[in-house]
């Protein structure tokens, strides 16, 4: 099968800063810094951190433009810089995946809440962030990253029936929490 070539729409951006533009540099990270803060975020569950990540991911970007080769968007290429550099994150901070045996878990039934508002964007995404950083980072790649589990099995050294497990847990998990009276109208 042929690779197929992407063209993304800021490639003359892109063209510019493999020619060492620095304008053309700030440019690409205005466009991006953004979108890929919020992915850091999501997965550090600290700001500073999170900013930390950032610069870290666009300076190896940067630093390794030339092996951007157009398969896939600039953005999606910069993303997963930019969970890995998360993830490492993480993993310096000492935090661990909650322990648990390689069974995977039986899919968390899903529950219907009585009142619709404990829904709210920022009621879940407060509780989001009270989940174990094991928990949140599985739930993050998967639900707002749009990983797979064997995806998130690699880049985070786990076997995909652990990332599952880890999933279904989260999810318990978020819907005790949802549960709290923090989170009620």
């Amino acid at each position: 099968m042929e690779a197929v070539s992407y063209q993304d729409v800021n490639s003359h951006v892109i063209d510019r800063c493999k020619e060492g533009d620095n304008r053309a540099q700030y440019e690409l990270y205005k466009l991006y810094s953004k979108a890929m803060f919020n992915v850091s975020m999501r997965i550090t569950n600290d700001y500073a951190e999170a900013e930390d990540v950032l610069q870290e991911a666009f300076i190896s970007a940067f630093r390794n433009l030339h092996a951007f080769k157009s398969e896939a968007s600039f953005g999606s290429w910069l993303k997963k810089i930019v969970v890995n550099a998360a993830i490492n994150a993480i993993r310096k901070r000492r935090s661990e995946l909650v322990p648990m045996d390689e069974q995977v878990v039986a899919e968390v039934a899903d529950e219907q809440f009585e009142d619709d508002s404990e829904w709210k964007v920022d009621n879940v995404r407060r509780a989001i962030q009270k989940l174990p950083d094991g928990y949140r980072v599985v739930l993050s790649l998967y639900l707002l990253e749009g990983f797979d589990h064997a995806e998130i099995g690699e880049v985070l050294g786990i076997t995909e029936s652990t990332s599952k497990s880890q999933y279904s847990r989260a999810k318990k998990k978020l819907l005790e929490i949802m549960k709290e009276p923090q989170f009620s109208v």
